[in-house]
């Protein structure tokens, strides 16, 4: 199997296994400690992940030589649990939050890689940005 499949395959397992996890926290538990406990099995998983898979440095190298972009990956994390968490409890529908929240990324991040890393957007590809800022609207309208 090819590292594109791999890694497509193995994110929408994640994702749906997210989501379905997200709609089903008890929502009298605290949002910051259920997200704290799914951290804490995160991260056995991934030193577990790290020992047994040959990587270029330890654990120690790597913390070394992380920048800004390791610890707000960490912090972006911890927002987009939260914000999940507390959209499902509001009544936001599964088949919604999703779509709805990685649509509304895309209009975000679009200028973003255009003018930060020199991103080519094709025609083709503003038609489906204006696709996406049409279904969004679509999407949210009650």
């Amino acid at each position: 199997m090819s590292g594109f499949y791999l890694a497509f395959g193995l994110t929408v397992i994640g994702v749906v296994l997210y989501h379905l996890s997200q709609k089903a926290v008890p929502k009298e538990t605290n949002p910051f400690f259920v997200i704290a406990i799914a951290y804490i099995v995160g991260v056995a998983l991934c030193l577990i992940f790290g020992l047994v898979s040959p990587g270029k440095k330890s654990f120690v190298e790597t913390f070394k030589a992380s920048n800004w972009a390791v610890f707000t990956l960490g912090s972006a994390a911890a927002l987009i649990e939260v914000g999940f968490l507390l959209a499902y409890r509001t009544g936001w529908r599964i088949s919604i939050a999703a779509v709805a929240t990685n649509a509304a990324a895309a209009v975000v991040l679009i200028p973003i890689g255009l003018l930060v890393f020199k991103d080519h957007v094709s025609f083709r590809n503003v038609i489906g940005l204006i696709l996406c800022v049409v279904g969004l609207a679509l999407l949210v309208r009650q």
